[in-house]
């Protein structure tokens, strides 16, 4: 039986399918070409100092695809060295390849040798020699490992030499990359010969094009060279002629000086001799401040218009711009003249030829009217031109002086005319010098001299123009430190109090007299120079060590400093917090602390003072925040980083961990949180638990009237005051709910009214009910009013207590930190070793409050605060205040001695006995023991219901098995060892069994059941 199979459609037409490959090839190619680039781009910037899975450094990676880049080259350039390049070559090109289609079905068969060709390039590059820089950073050749080691092996096996083995083997190495890089690539015998044409015509075109460009800026250069040949000759007949006129114009002056001759008699000669100064140039000798034509050729200020001529015969011409300037053939009138001056004064530019008068009195011509001469300089201060020196070329004309000192005499005496604005300053004393604004002035000279005497020049004053200099821009923030604002307490303590005023009412507040003046603790100030050099010196630090930023800020304290960075764009702040010890280091630092500032895009760098303050305990009881303040159990813990005090209100936190070394300042934090305590609050209003395992912090307290227990010292009766607090905790509750308050604040709210009106709290309950009737029976309970206080339980060790009931002391703890808050309980715990078994994760979560001293390792600081920093600070009271568990501020604790703890325990001891309370320290009653170890967890003394029926499930095994042993116990109930050895100790307890004999068998005495 045949079967007749229906021919199906494709799903696609050729057409498309031929489509869909020819974009599926494309899309490959160009994928290709991004890899190849982004290949060409990690190997292009491979550096060996990167971080590397072989380097591990703090410095970012200068590889442009980041530590993924620096990551994947390092190997590479391990293992080829150059001939990684191979790797981006054959991306690129066979990317381009399918993306073109050309030649892509030659792929599989040309891929296959592509490793080879890389192998080849690393032997390659393994011949070339390496420079010094790739030798001090690399052990291995320019071919990596493994043509360092190819290399290797060829050098040893051949028996020639090894520097003519190297060139042999370069050569042959190169010829084979070529031919067998070609072949990988995918290259044709006729794609290369298209390719070597290409490559022969275009380097014809280019050298072509190279030589038409060269050809025409010769051209150019030659036409341009001829112009300004031209236009030389043209200044240089102008020249000599202005230099004839100078010379005539100097013999005339001197004569004027030896034979005084009226005006009118020597103008018509000096014009004829001007005259013919524009048809013949006269021939002088060579003056003695000039060189004859035989010498070095003079520099541009030398060849400026002096008062005589220069010689006829020039070297040759110079590129030096003049304006051309008509030689006057008649005297022109002296209007004429001051306009003419005038234009050129006021059109002129500021250049930066700076004149000044020089120091030797200037040669001047005596004239009968017009302004004084203005004093001209040029660049340098030279002798003035005297009669003699003037007289020189008419008197000698033969005699040639030496070529020694080419220094031309500068025009020194020019008139200052009466017409120009004031205003104006003599803008044109700082302009350059120009020729034909001397032939201007030299006629005007000679038309107006009519009086033989030598006037002196009016002095000038010039005023220097000050270039303004920005300021350099100051990080020092002015520091001016206000005084603390004093509060009430302390005002009226500062007034005398008169001797017939009653001060002592009852209980007293200890007087801040009793603490040390803060006067008497000596300030240390930096100067703000000094903390710009550290500011730079900072910077300086930060920059050596790849961070890129700048200090903005800088802000002093008592007892750190901190500077404010702005990092550049891009810089993780987690990289400049693990610079804080080398940053330390660097600075000649104790320890530096590096963190995030709060709400800002700056980094916080805190370094330690040369010198520290003290900050003084009385300072901050003293202030308006602690004395006027309304927190309700307020906490005085010390000054912040800028000198500003800090307290803390224990009833917000609600309950405070404390944790630092031995020496780190924790037990005087302890007695500075006590002492601000007993200075706000009376014993009516605060009590006190003092839990001291150590017996010698806290015992100096003993006696008190807040306290509501001696001081405890024994671990055992630690435990016990803290179940008493438990409690206390549950009985505040109950009270609480029937006055229907939620809180301590609201229950003392409505004691204080009751006292107020002298009533009594009354509460209607329900009883039962009425036998006959059926209806509720109520009762009426009324309660005295009895304000509560706040009870504050502080323990200075807590890892004492852990290690002698560690689950008791945790489960008291647990439930205190999680409910007494509203009862107005509040624990403030420390302890010197904050590791996980003594800070367990259940105490950390419910004591959202913390403070750090100086710890020894980053792991502890971690654990105390969730993050590092405490590792870096200095001691003696430095501390880190974690208020919320997120926010962490930086404070200096005050030190108070024991003296003046002796003095405030001795004056709060004269106002009576304090009042205890027996439970604390010998127990609660047994019921409410056995009710407080089930609030806790800790069922000693009984079992729950399911216990119970457990129990009563393995006595009914034991006595119809007429069997008893732990094993069998474990066995039957499929329970753990240990309670089936409190089942079995229960059973000897209730007399079921006998106690186990010498092979540890155990009677029944239970008789058997019927």
């Amino acid at each position: 039986m045949a079967y007749q199979t229906r021919q199906r459609e494709p799903l696609l037409d050729s057409n498309t399918a031929e489509a869909i490959e020819k974009r599926g090839k494309e899309l490959l190619g160009i994928g290709l070409v991004v890899l190849g680039v982004m290949a060409a781009m990690m190997i292009g910037s491979y550096t060996p100092d990167d971080p590397n899975w072989m380097l591990a450094t703090d410095a970012p990676a200068q590889n442009w695809l980041g530590r993924m880049g620096a990551s994947l080259a390092a190997p590479l350039f391990m293992i080829v060295g150059w001939g990684a390049w191979g790797l981006a070559v054959v991306l690129l090109v066979w990317g381009v390849r399918f993306a073109l289609h050309r030649g892509q079905e030659r792929a599989m068969g040309r891929l296959i040798f592509a490793p080879i060709a890389v192998a080849l390039g690393a032997i390659y590059a393994a011949t070339l020699t390496p420079d010094a820089e790739w030798l001090q950073t690399h052990s291995f050749g320019l071919g990596g490992l493994f043509g360092d080691t190819i290399m290797g092996v060829i050098l040893t096996l051949l028996p020639i030499g090894s520097t003519f083995t190297v060139k042999l083997m370069s050569l042959v190495m190169g010829v084979g990359i070529l031919a067998l890089g070609a072949f990988v690539l995918g290259f044709t015998k006729s794609e290369l010969t298209r390719f070597a044409r290409f490559l022969l015509v275009g380097t014809i075109m280019v050298y072509a094009a190279l030589m038409n460009v060269l050809g025409r800026s010769a051209t150019g250069a030659v036409a341009a060279a001829q112009g300004l040949q031209a236009k030389q000759a043209v200044r240089r007949q102008q020249r000599r002629a202005e230099q004839a006129e100078a010379s005539v114009y100097a013999a005339e002056h001197a004569r004027a000086e030896v034979q005084v001759a009226p005006a009118a008699s020597r103008m018509p000669r000096l014009i004829a001799s001007r005259a013919a100064q524009t048809s013949q140039t006269p021939e002088y000798a060579a003056e003695p401040e000039y060189g004859d034509e035989d010498g070095p050729k003079t520099s541009l200020l030398a060849r400026m218009p002096g008062l005589i001529k220069r010689p006829d015969a020039m070297p040759e011409p110079e590129l030096v711009e003049r304006h051309h300037q008509p030689v006057l053939e008649q005297a022109p009138s002296e209007e004429r003249i001051k306009t003419k001056i005038s234009d050129v004064i006021k059109s002129r530019v500021r250049s930066t030829n700076a004149v000044h008068v020089p120091a030797t009195s200037p040669l001047t011509r005596g004239r009968g009217r017009g302004p004084d001469p203005l004093v001209l300089n040029t660049t340098r201060a030279e002798p003035p031109l005297t009669a003699r020196s003037a007289q020189a070329p008419a008197a000698a004309p033969s005699v040639a002086r030496p070529v020694s000192a080419p220094t031309p005499a500068p025009i020194s005496s020019i008139p200052d005319y009466a017409d120009a604005s004031p205003n104006e300053n003599y803008d044109a004393l700082t302009e350059p010098f120009n020729e034909d604004d001397v032939n201007i002035f030299v006629d005007s000279q000679m038309v107006e001299e009519t009086s033989p005497q030598v006037a002196a020049p009016k002095p000038l004053t010039f005023t220097p123009t000050k270039i303004p200099v920005p300021e350099a821009k100051r990080v020092v923030m002015p520091m001016t430190r206000k005084a603390v604002p004093q509060s009430k307490q302390a005002q009226a303590e500062a007034q005398p109090v008169l001797s017939f005023e009653d001060s002592h009412r009852g209980f007293e507040l200890p007087p801040l007299s009793l603490l040390e003046s803060p006067e008497d603790s000596p300030r240390q100030h930096l100067s703000d120079e000094a903390l710009e050099e550290n500011a730079r010196m900072l910077e300086s630090v930060l920059d050596d060590y790849g961070v890129k930023g700048e200090i903005v800020a800088v802000r002093p304290g008592p007892v750190v400093t901190m500077y404010e960075l702005e990092p550049a764009p891009g810089l993780k702040a987690s990289r400049v917090i693990g610079l804080a010890d080398d940053i330390a280091r660097s600075m000649a630092a104790l320890s530096a602390r590096v963190s995030t500032v709060p709400g800002r895009s700056v980094i916080g760098i805190e370094l330690p003072n040369e010198h520290r303050e003290k900050v003084v305990l009385r300072e901050i009881l003293s202030s308006r925040d602690f004395g006027d303040g309304n927190q309700n159990l307020p906490l005085a813990l010390g000054k912040d980083i800028g000198g500003e005090p800090v307290v803390a209100n224990l009833a917000k936190m609600p309950h405070l961990l404390i944790a630092g070394t031995t020496g780190s300042g924790k037990s005087v934090a302890i007695n500075t949180m006590i002492l601000s305590l007993l200075y706000k609050l009376s014993p009516e209003e605060c009590r006190m638990i003092m839990i001291d395992p150590k017996m010698l912090e806290l015992s100096v307290y003993d006696g008190i009237p807040h306290l509501l227990s001696p001081v405890v010292t024994d671990p055992k009766k630690a435990l016990v005051a803290l179940k008493w607090t438990v409690g206390e905790m549950e009985d505040r509750y109950r009270k609480m709910s029937k006055m229907g308050v939620r809180n301590i604040e609201g229950y003392n709210g409505r004691v204080k009214e009751a006292l107020a009106k002298g009533e009594m709290f009354s509460r209607t309950v329900q009883t039962g009910f009425d036998d006959d009737t059926g209806e509720p029976i109520f009762e009426t309970e009324e309660n005295t009013p009895v304000k509560l206080p706040y009870i504050v339980v502080i323990v200075d060790e807590m890892a004492d207590l852990m290690m002698v009931a560690g689950k008791e002391i945790e489960a008291c703890i647990q439930r205190l930190a999680q409910m007494a808050r509203a009862s107005g309980i509040h624990l403030i715990m420390a302890t010197q070793r904050p590791s996980v078994d003594v800070i367990t994760g259940t105490i950390k979560a419910n004591f959202p409050t913390r403070i750090s001293f100086q710890v020894t390792s980053k792991i502890d600081s971690r654990t105390i605060l969730g993050e590092m920093g405490a590792e870096q600070l200095l001691g003696m009271g430095d501390m880190l205040y974690m208020a919320g568990g997120s926010k962490v501020i930086r404070c200096h604790g005050p030190f108070v001695s024991d003296e003046e703890v002796e003095e405030i325990v001795n004056h709060l001891k004269q106002f009576g006995e304090p009042e205890y309370v027996s439970g604390v320290v010998e127990g609660p009653p047994e019921d409410t023991q056995s009710d407080i170890d089930s609030v806790l967890g800790l069922n000693t003394g009984g079992n729950t219901d399911s216990e119970d029926a457990l129990y009563d499930t393995a006595v009914a095994i034991v006595t119809k098995d007429r069997k008893c042993s732990t094993s069998y116990i474990q066995r039957k109930l499929a329970i753990g060892y240990n309670k089936a050895a409190r089942l079995v100790e229960q059973m000897e307890d209730e007399g079921l069994v006998s106690p186990a004999n010498h092979v540890g068998k155990r009677e029944i005495l239970v008789p058997e059941q019927g």
